[in-house]
């Protein structure tokens, strides 16, 4: 069972600092998160960083920087800028031999802006990263991202939105981000499962992203632990994505509540 821990819960301090510590707390699985003063000190220049990270015996994925990116802006040059990002993060992903990178699909930062012209473009965007991908011999995340309405998708958008799409690109649900959005996370899993490449578990009130560990708000568990036993394939990803500053004991208590529902 492939549970990982999200280096987000370490955010801003030394990557290898945080590998280690997550190690420590019980894990040889870890998500990335390049995101982050600690990630922009190495100006472009992962050289030295991917020897160190290979020199420890975990398994990686990859997950490119959140908050300033967006594959679907308004501007191309900031469209432009998500998708060398993206490359990048690919490119690092296949030199410390990561099983998939997080794929953002993209968000509207205003009603004002066109949800169809913004589907289009993450469309777009994600046709050209698939190719990337495949040639790196990398599979693609794909996250279901927005709330309060600046996803660019419905749940029936998202659910279909790779249908014409290579399968080198999976879909990642985040169980908090479609709580968020009222979706039906149980149906989501089941009917994604045939190309479901993990799941990014934290919970939240309903209101706010507020990645809080499993039973700490709103989210049905039961209900989604019951599609996650029943749909998940045997590789699925289990990434513990928990708000920085959390308590790393929360990320060990995560991984016993996954092992006694899911095993």
């Amino acid at each position: 069972m492939n549970i990982s821990y999200s280096e987000l819960i370490l955010l801003n301090n030394a990557v290898i600092d945080n590998v280690d510590r997550l190690i420590e707390a019980g894990t040889d699985r870890i998500e990335l998160m390049m995101d982050g003063a600690s990630w922009d000190s190495y100006n472009g220049d992962f050289s030295a960083l991917v020897r160190e990270l290979r020199a420890r015996d975990v398994e990686y994925s990859v997950h490119p920087a959140a908050w300033d990116i967006n594959l679907a802006a308004e501007t191309e040059i900031l469209r432009d800028a998500a998708y060398d990002h993206h490359c990048q993060a690919m490119h690092f992903a296949a030199e410390i031999g990561a099983s998939q990178v997080v794929l953002h699909p993209g968000f509207v930062g205003s009603p004002c802006f066109s949800k169809e012209t913004s589907k289009r473009r993450a469309k777009e965007a994600t046709q050209r990263l698939a190719k990337d991908a495949k040639a790196l011999g990398l599979k693609l995340a794909f996250e279901n991202v927005g709330y309060n309405g600046q996803s660019i998708y419905t749940e029936e958008e998202y659910v279909t939105a790779l249908d014409d799409v290579d399968p080198v690109v999976g879909y990642l649900i985040d169980i908090g981000h479609a709580h968020l959005n009222g979706w039906n996370i149980p149906q989501m899993i089941e009917r994604v499962s045939h190309r479901l490449l993990g799941l990014h578990i934290h919970d939240n009130s309903g209101k706010y992203d507020e990645h809080l560990p499993i039973y700490c708000g709103t989210v049905p568990w039961e209900d989604v632990f019951r599609a996650m036993k029943e749909n998940c394939r045997s590789d699925c990803e289990y990434i513990l994505e928990y708000v920085p500053g959390t308590h790393l004991d929360a990320l060990t208590s995560g991984k016993r509540v996954l092992l006694e529902k899911l095993v």
